[in-house]
C-alpha cells in the first residue's frame, strides 16, 4: 500500500495550463475516481503521476518521496489503458509475465506469479491464447492481471472499462471493485461516466479545464456540490438552478421536486413552486416531468424525476402546486457560483 500525492501539480501545453496547480492526497487503499469531461486534464494528471507526462511545475510524491524526476519503471505504479495496450502476437500467458521479465525474474517464479493473477480474475483457461481471440471484457481481465502481477505500490486506471458494452460495463465494475477491495492497493481511476465514478469511488475528483472544482465522497459531491458546475455535472438530470434577481442562485435535485400531496404532514417546512408541466417521460422505474416554474421567477425551465411510488395522476399541459423540503434547497452565489452554506 501506498499514499499519492501531487504539490501544485501544472501542465501547459502551447501556453495553457491542461493541468492548474492540482493538490491531491490519495490515502493508502483508496480508491479515488478523476471525474471530468473530455480535456478536463483528468488522463494529463494521471500521466504525470505515471511517469508518461514531465509536468511544467509542481511535485508528485510516493509515501512522501519525490517521484517527479523519476521514469515510470522507477516509479512502482502499474497504469491500465483504455485500449488495454496488450501486445498481439504474446499469449495471454506472456502478455501477463512481460513486466515480470523486464525485471528478470527467473522463470519458476514467473510462472508462480501468472498462476496466481490469472485465477484472481477467472481467466486460468485463456493463457494460451492471443488476444484477438478473446473478448473485450476478457482483455480487460488480462490487461488487469498483467497490471496485478507486479504487485505495484499504485493502481492508475485509464477508462478501463470505456470500450465495453453497457452490460458487461456493469459486471466488469463490480469485479474491478472487488478486486481492489482484496488487494487493498491504492488506485487512481480515470473516467467521464458519473455513474462509474459514484459506484465505483471512495471519493471523487471532480475536475474541468485542469482545475479541481471538488474533492469529496460520492454522497458529498451529489448531495453538497461545492458550485453550479458539480451541482449540473453530477446527476441524470442534474440539479435544478433557479436564478433570482438580487437574490443567491437556488438548487434543488428533481428527485426532491415533487407533487406537494407526495409529502405527508411532517415537521418539514416546504418550498411551493407553481409548476407548468410541458412534457411526461415514463420511464418505468419512475417519471421524468418538463415544464416551468412561474414564481419566484417565470419561464424558468425545471425537471421533475417522480419514483412509480408517488402514484399522482399528472398530465402535459396542465398547472400543479409542486414542492421541495427546505433542507434540500441549495444555494449558490450568484456572481462566482460558489456554494453559499447559510441558508438565505
Amino acid at each position: 500500500m501506498a499514499t499519492v500525492e501531487t504539490r501544485a501539480l501544472t501542465k501547459r501545453f502551447d501556453g495553457t495550463n491542461a493541468v492548474d496547480r492540482i493538490d491531491l492526497s490519495v490515502h493508502e487503499a483508496e480508491f479515488l475516481v478523476l471525474l471530468g469531461s473530455s480535456g478536463s486534464g483528468k488522463t494529463t494528471l494521471l500521466r504525470m503521476i505515471a511517469g508518461l507526462e514531465q509536468p511544467t511545475s509542481g511535485d508528485i510524491l510516493l509515501d512522501g518521496q519525490s517521484v517527479v524526476n523519476l521514469p515510470p519503471r522507477a516509479r512502482n505504479m502499474a497504469m491500465v489503458f483504455q485500449s488495454y495496450a496488450l501486445y498481439p502476437h504474446l499469449s495471454v500467458s506472456r502478455n501477463i509475465a512481460f513486466p515480470l521479465q523486464t525485471q528478470r525474474m527467473n522463470r519458476a517464479e514467473i510462472a508462480k506469479k501468472v498462476d496466481w493473477a490469472a485465477k484472481m480474475f477467472g481467466i486460468g483457461h485463456l493463457l494460451q491464447r492471443k488476444p484477438r481471440q478473446l473478448s473485450g471484457g476478457e482483455r480487460q481481465r488480462v490487461a488487469l492481471a498483467r497490471a496485478v502481477v507486479r504487485e505495484p505500490a499504485a493502481f492508475l486506471l485509464d477508462e478501463p472499462l470505456s470500450n465495453l458494452d453497457a452490460k458487461l460495463r456493469i459486471a466488469a465494475r463490480e469485479e474491478l471493485q472487488q478486486f481492489q477491495r482484496r488487494l487493498a492497493t491504492t488506485t487512481i481511476y480515470v473516467t467521464h461516466d458519473q455513474v462509474e465514478a459514484l459506484g465505483l469511488g471512495d471519493r471523487i475528483a471532480i475536475l474541468d479545464h485542469g482545475v479541481v472544482h471538488q474533492l469529496g465522497t460520492p454522497k458529498q459531491v451529489y448531495e453538497e456540490p461545492a458550485d453550479t458546475f458539480v451541482a449540473t455535472f453530477i446527476g441524470a438530470p442534474p440539479m435544478n438552478l433557479i436564478e433570482q434577481e438580487g437574490r443567491p442562485t437556488m438548487g434543488f435535485r428533481p428527485e426532491h421536486f415533487l407533487p406537494q400531496e407526495a409529502y405527508p404532514a411532517q415537521n418539514d417546512a416546504l418550498q411551493l413552486f407553481p409548476f407548468h408541466v410541458t412534457r411526461i417521460e415514463n420511464l418505468g422505474s419512475d417519471r421524468l416531468l418538463y415544464g416551468t416554474l412561474e414564481s419566484p421567477m417565470p419561464q424558468v425551465k425545471v425537471i421533475s424525476r417522480i419514483p412509480c411510488t408517488v402514484e399522482t395522476p399528472l398530465a402535459a399541459g396542465e398547472h400543479y402546486h409542486f414542492a421541495v423540503r427546505r433542507r434540500d434547497l441549495r444555494y449558490f452565489d450568484a456572481n462566482t457560483g460558489l456554494r453559499i452554506e447559510a441558508t438565505p
